[in-house]
């Protein structure tokens, strides 16, 4: 993940808050409504983990690896992925845990992928689940191109399904991709919560059809990207495959650093995760 630079273009009221449409990809909410859920209701299940299993056993690896190490992962972050049951595990209780801690100042998360294992072409992918927040905190659901080995980042595309900073006072979801004259541009909805909304499960997720990328919170739509709304030195790499992503970053230049106010350890806990497509 990249830092974000975002720029609000326009606000619709929706899920009781306020949705914040970036760029000029952003279509409108009112359009997409009955077409997101028509083409929904005609998916099949391509993966469905409800993370059924005995307490600090590891996730299924039918679906999950470990992407581990540190090195600031691009943003300066502060923590070291780990695949160690004290950074990701069940609960015995149906649900993912994905915890940062502070050890001492050495902090440690862990960061689960399906990379190799499943993918979506067109459809939907969605995460039930809790948010940690607290100065530091950056808790992410998103998702990259299965190119990425090949044709390395921006050109994999990203697409970021919900992300929190901090007091998480804002739910980012976006699009990456590149420029035809190099670097990156990013386009998608902000949507402005109150800091307790992460506190209790919530459906993020996101839906792919072919030049569009559709985002929603529970049953109401976010925003959207187009295809067709793009300036000509942006280019559209989105209908193709993406693999999934979960992880809880800590520090970075997006979020800046924990202090002493920061609870840890820290946990993003994940309900179930769904991918549905043709």
């Amino acid at each position: 993940m990249s830092r974000r630079s975002w720029v609000r273009a326009a606000r619709a009221s929706l899920i009781g808050v306020s949705a914040v449409l970036i760029a000029q990809a952003a279509a409108p909410p009112t359009d997409l409504a009955v077409q997101s859920v028509s083409s929904y209701q005609k998916q099949q299940a391509l993966m469905f983990d409800d993370f059924n299993g005995p307490a600090w056993t590891p996730p299924n690896p039918q679906w999950w690896s470990y992407d581990t190490g540190g090195g600031g992962w691009g943003n300066g972050e502060s923590q070291t992925y780990t695949s160690a049951t004290s950074n990701v595990r069940l609960d015995g209780a149906g649900h993912l845990v994905i915890e940062a801690r502070n050890d001492g100042g050495e902090y440690t998360s862990a960061r689960v992928t399906t990379q190799g294992r499943t993918s979506l072409l067109y459809g939907r992918a969605e995460a039930r689940a809790k948010l940690p927040r607290g100065a530091g905190m950056h808790p992410a659901f998103w998702l990259l191109g299965t190119d990425l080995g090949v044709v390395g980042w921006p050109d994999s595309g990203e697409i970021d399904v919900v992300e929190t900073i901090s007091g998480a006072g804002q739910l980012y979801s976006s699009v990456i991709g590149p420029r035809t004259t190099g670097g990156d541009w990013q386009a998608g909805p902000t949507t402005d919560v109150a800091n307790t909304f992460v506190d209790d499960f919530h459906t993020y997720w996101v839906e792919k059809a072919p030049g569009r990328v559709t985002f929603g919170v529970d049953g109401q739509i976010t925003g959207a990207v187009t295809a067709a709304g793009l300036p000509p030195d942006e280019r559209w790499v989105f209908d193709k495959p993406f693999f999934l992503l979960l992880n809880v970053a800590v520090g970075g230049e997006w979020p800046g650093p924990p202090d002493s106010s920061t609870p840890f350890p820290a946990a993003m806990v994940v309900d179930w995760v769904r991918v549905t497509g043709d």
